[in-house]
């Protein structure tokens, strides 16, 4: 069985492979300061208590990571507890197949091009993928399958967080769908304004990459992705699909290019 780590700056959203299909998941925090023999401990307990396995080995582990410091934690525990197992890291010199037009290629978080390769292989180009991790990320992806470009805007979590800082009055809510879009009361005038919000700025912004991507923007996927992504495919007009682990699929491919 193949695992499949996704380290963001936020969570750390692990998978567990049989084959092409996720047959495991979890998602936890992520803490730089968690240590490799830490995060060995973690993984093992998750390992060991899943009805799912029922003893299975894991023959092969593919990572990415936005955080530096989880990343080489990540790399030690690979080598103390899995030195047998084959590890693959998105890095520089990683094959991806996924050119990536930007000025600076190396300023591109590993995350979204695994989420480009992921998304060309499951839907063609030209897509968009809308990420909605501790940022909201708008990524380009040519019919070539080249990575073209990108946007990045406030997460919801941080937008969150900074209204209730600000706000004398206001405070963090649970993020639902309010019962109408004019709201009666506070909490739901907050619901109102996150998940309507984050629709309208998708669809805004969804609506001005397509023109630019494509001849006929009608061509262009839009793929939604990230932890946050359920509450703003059913209120955007622009999303196509939902795909929640597009990056562990992404990881998945990425490793079969490279475990040889």
């Amino acid at each position: 069985m193949l695992l499949t780590i996704d380290v963001g700056n936020t969570h750390t959203v692990l998978g567990l492979f049989e084959g092409e299909d996720v047959i495991e998941h979890w998602r936890l925090a992520t803490d730089a300061r968690r240590t490799a023999d830490e995060i060995a401990v973690v993984l093992q307990g998750l390992l060991a208590q899943s009805p799912l396995l029922k003893g299975a080995d894991v023959d092969g582990i593919a990572i990415c990571s936005t955080v530096p410091s989880v990343l080489n934690e990540m790399r030690e525990m690979c080598r103390r507890y899995y030195g047998d197992v084959t590890a693959v890291i998105v890095e520089p010199g990683i094959r991806t197949g996924v050119p990536v037009r930007m000025d600076n290629p190396k300023e591109v978080g590993s995350d979204r091009i695994v989420n480009a390769l992921a998304a060309i292989d499951q839907y063609g180009g030209p897509c968009i993928i809308v990420d909605f991790g501790t940022a909201t990320s708008f990524d380009a992806v040519s019919a070539k399958g080249e990575y073209v470009g990108a946007v990045t805007a406030p997460g919801i979590e941080i937008s969150v967080d900074a209204l209730a800082a600000a706000g004398a009055q206001l405070h963090k809510v649970e993020l639902v769908r309010p019962r109408s879009v004019i709201a009666k009361n506070t909490v739901e005038a907050l619901q109102a304004g996150i998940i309507y919000g984050f629709a309208g700025q998708v669809d805004g912004i969804v609506e001005r990459m397509a023109a630019e991507l494509a001849d006929d923007p009608d061509e262009v996927t839009v793929v939604a992705t990230g932890g946050h992504a359920a509450l703003v495919v059913g209120e955007s007009r622009s999303i196509d699909v939902h795909e929640p682990w597009l990056t562990l699929i992404g990881l998945r491919l990425i490793y079969h290019r490279n475990a040889s």
